[in-house]
């Protein structure tokens, strides 16, 4: 089963999400758009960071998933 993983940083306002294991970053580029994108050593994109993420204080972080149909 594919994972995807999620993290938020109230505090340093990032947000990243992985496809894969984070072991596998080889090297990160940026998009110049407040993105970082994480790649594996073959070029492929296996996360990504957006940089100066935030919501308010009072408000909780959901993730809602929908794949989409082939």
């Amino acid at each position: 089963m594919a994972e995807i993983k999620v993290f938020f940083d109230r505090e340093g306002e990032t947000l990243t999400v992985w496809f894969t294991e984070r072991t596998r970053e080889y090297v990160c580029e940026e998009t110049g758009e407040e993105v970082v994108l994480m790649k594996d050593a073959s070029g492929h994109v296996i996360g990504f960071e957006k940089l100066n993420f935030s919501i308010a204080k009072s408000d909780s972080l959901r993730v809602a998933l929908e794949t989409a149909q082939a």
